[in-house]
């Protein structure tokens, strides 16, 4: 959400700090800042909202209202301080086939306004948000949406048909195969007509049953305002946030109104966006307000939530007072009655995040300020009552790792599959997995190359998962199990199976039971939910002892390059010393050296060393480990031992 400096500054007053002590506020107490820009000679600051604040946040008087709480000050300019006064309108209908769909609808009427390109400021503004302007009207409702979060929609009233002198809407959901004439973006007059599949909610002309716009997603071209326009009607409502998100994602029309009706705005801000709406265009384009319609059907408010000082100083560990709480509480704007050692506190309006009494614990943490709260470990309780498929999973785990097997998480996404997603994040990942298999193969083939920086002979690994398949009632999932090898580069062979047949046999019998695995190409799987149905409930714990705490480096991004050499030495030479000496001429790009072959004969022996490189700022060519091996072999002449 991109915020323009001097815009809050007109909401909170003079004590609004410089944008740089703003993105620290920020950071410290509410949102992480991305970033602080100038624009169009306006600084802008680009504030990373969280989906609990969305409701609420994503607009200026939001973050205006929590720079405000955070300094503890009061706001100089609150469009939501007091409830408008609006005069009624009996010139407008409307009529809502599903209240829970929208449970509000307001609509305004305002007469003899001129269309005409936006004040300067009112168009640097909207450019320094990234938006181009297109005339007064439009522009007005894209910067009261940007202002108060609320999305606004005009239309040119004499091109909406009237019925017995009133203006009638209807918010239905569609007819399979209706279609609907929307605005392309960015205001160009262009055609797109979407085809719809009766799941989306539309708004559509009463007299005629014409779709005029995709309800909470976009308006439609229907009864745009264009130049001549005089006389307008203005929509502002509240529609479904999960029924926007559906039909926004599914059409892939995820703009601006759509983002803020997702996230579920108070039911009580629409006439607050009809008053500065209202306001503004009477200002920029003159015209009078002839009336407001205000359709509440399902009004829904905050709860009132008890908050005890005892929970509050025992999940932050701290000893505030509860007059200290209430303070903190009252900052957000919140209602607090005081009852001995309880606050019965109720959110503002807008804030529909404070549901539940950790809601408002959460408030007082982060305005107390959380650098000021000690972590305290807590006392350890007895375990009553064991996880089985954690338990089990971990015996499987600690057995693998200690056979060499490393453990790995892959995507539970795929291209192709059985079972397709309705709605997948990418195009090659809108099908989930029915098997483990087909990605640990995948592994196997990305990471055999790194054996040699690794100094393994083969690669090893498992994971523990979750997979899905098809049932009579539509989609089930159960646990797997799977693990897989690979000795060669090459591909498989018959070293990868004997190795998963040993791997499979050694968890038969840590788990004393026979498991019916299924093997394919040095991979094998089984259903691990089945497995867990087999075994005895666990009734004690058995703790893991990590004997050497694990340690983490830096991976070159990088590839690893290897070189052999095998020479002879004179009987009694270690091998601790044949290292050295190859260690000490390969140089700092050396990344390890492992010893993979050992005989003697002849009074001789053989050791054969391989020598990996590494570089963390460039890939090595051949001519640069080549040179670097001709400094080990000179080492190696120099000890009078004989490469072979």
């Amino acid at each position: 959400m991109k915020v323009v400096h001097s815009w809050l500054k007109e909401y909170v007053g003079e004590s609004m700090p410089e944008a740089q002590v703003v993105e620290d506020l920020l950071n410290q107490h509410a949102f992480e800042v991305d970033g602080v820009e100038e624009i169009e000679g306006e600084t802008v600051i680009d504030v990373d909202v969280l989906p609990n604040r969305s409701s609420d946040c994503l607009c200026h008087r939001g973050i205006a209202r929590e720079l405000a709480t955070i300094l503890n000050t009061e706001m100089n300019n609150d469009p939501l301080a007091q409830s408008p006064e609006l005069p009624i309108t009996k010139e407008i209908t409307v009529s809502v086939e599903d209240t829970v769909a929208c449970p509000r609808f307001t609509a305004s009427l305002v007469t003899g306004i001129e269309v005409k390109e936006s004040p300067q400021w009112l168009q640097t503004r909207l450019k320094a948000l990234g938006q181009r302007p297109i005339n007064n009207i439009v522009d007005a409702t894209n910067y009261v949406m940007y202002a108060m979060g609320q999305p606004l929609h005009a239309y040119d009233a004499d091109l909406f048909p009237q019925v017995d002198g009133q203006w009638k809407f209807d918010v239905r959901f569609a007819k399979a195969g209706e279609t609907v004439s929307l605005l392309a973006e960015g205001g160009k007059d262009e055609d797109r007509t979407i085809e719809l599949n009766g799941s989306e909610l539309l708004i559509v002309d009463g007299s005629s049953d014409t779709p005029i716009s995709l309800a909470g997603v976009k308006g439609g071209r229907y009864a745009g305002v264009h130049a001549g326009t005089t006389n307008i009607i203005i929509e502002a409502a509240h529609f479904n946030p999960t029924l926007t998100r559906k039909t926004a994602r599914r059409l892939g029309i995820v703009i601006d109104a759509s983002k803020r009706f997702e996230n579920e705005p108070s039911r009580a801000l629409p006439p607050y966006g009809q008053a500065e709406i209202i306001k503004l265009i009477t200002d920029i384009a003159g015209g009078e307000c002839q009336g407001v319609l205000d359709a509440y059907f399902e009004e829904k408010t905050n709860p009132q939530v008890e908050v005890t000082l005892a929970k509050t100083n025992s999940l932050l560990g701290l000893e505030l007072t509860l007059t200290e709480v209430a303070a903190l509480i009252e900052r957000t704007g919140s209602c607090v009655e005081v009852q001995e050692d309880t606050l019965l506190a109720t959110g503002p309006f807008e804030r529909t995040d404070l549901c539940i009494e950790e809601d408002f614990i959460e408030e007082v943490a982060r305005l107390y300020g959380l650098d000021k709260i000690t972590s305290v470990v807590p006392e350890p309780d007895e375990v009553q009552a064991i996880n089985a498929k954690q338990y089990y999973s971990e015996k499987v785990r600690h057995c693998l790792l200690a056979l060499g097997f490393s453990e790995v998480v892959t995507t539970s996404f795929h291209k192709k599959g059985k079972i397709q997603l309705q709605n997948a994040l990418a195009s090659d990942k809108s099908y989930v997995r029915s098997n483990l298999s087909k990605n640990l193969h995948s592994v196997l083939d990305t990471n055999y190359s790194h054996t040699d920086m690794l100094g393994l002979r083969d690669v090893r690994v498992f994971e523990i998962g979750t997979v899905f398949f098809k049932t009579e009632e539509g989609v089930g999932e159960h646990t797997s199990l799977a693990l897989g090898v690979r000795t060669k580069g090459s591909g498989f062979s018959a070293g990868d199976e004997r190795v998963v047949v040993d791997a499979c046999n050694a968890l038969e019998e840590l788990l004393s039971t026979s498991l019916a695995w299924e093997k394919e190409k040095g991979v094998a799987e089984l259903n691990f939910t089945n497995v867990l149905e087999q075994l005895p409930v666990p009734t004690e714990y058995d703790a893991v002892t990590i004997e050497t705490p694990p340690q983490y480096a830096t991976v070159s991004p990088f590839p690893a390059v290897s070189r052999d050499i095998a020479l002879w030495v004179t009987q009694g030479v270690q091998a601790s010393e044949v290292e050295a000496v190859l260690n000490d001429a390969a140089g700092e790009l050396r990344l390890r050296t492992d010893l993979f072959d050992e005989f003697t004969k002849d009074e001789k022996t053989s050791y054969a060393f391989r020598l990996v490189f590494q570089s963390t700022e460039k890939t090595l060519t051949d001519t640069e480990v080549n040179e670097i091996m001709d400094v080990v072999y000179a080492a190696v002449k120099r000890r009078e031992w004989e490469v072979r």
